[in-house]
């Protein structure tokens, strides 16, 4: 049973899935800080110096100027300007996801096969050009084909 799950374990796909996860752990970490710290602050001076972390609505009816004392009393909140921030982020990530899929895609497309620029000698079969009418290797004469 150790030998197949070090099999299993070992194997390149799960070698690359786990390193496909560490490396997307990080990039959404690297996103979450793109949106929250840059992005976020223009947009909430823009739409008159908003805060959308900030934005909440207290459930247990008493109001509170941040989010932060608000948790601090421990009172229950809809953290929708948070949920903004998430959907940014999401939109983000998909956006990039989508660049580098579209990026690989490309690479990955065959080129078409090119017309072949030999031919083989019908006499010694070597391979000769295209247009040639003497065989360099076997000297014998070709027809025009």
């Amino acid at each position: 049973m150790m030998k197949e799950f070090k099999e299993f374990a070992v194997r390149g796909n799960m070698v690359d899935m786990a390193v496909g996860i560490i490396i997307g752990a990080a990039f959404g970490k690297i996103i979450t800080s793109l949106v929250s710290d840059i992005i976020m602050p223009p947009i909430g001076i823009l739409l008159g110096k908003m805060d959308f972390s900030n934005m909440f609505i207290s459930l247990s009816g008493t109001s509170y100027s941040t989010l932060a004392a608000a948790k601090a009393a421990g009172a229950a909140t809809l953290n929708y300007g948070m949920f903004i921030n998430n959907i940014i982020d999401f939109a983000i990530v998909a956006f990039a996801v989508f660049l580098m899929i579209r990026q690989i895609n490309k690479l990955k497309r065959e080129k078409p096969p090119q017309a072949p620029n030999t031919k083989e000698c019908p006499y010694c079969i070597s391979s000769i050009p295209l247009k040639a009418v003497k065989c360099p290797n076997c000297t014998s004469q070709l027809t025009a084909r």
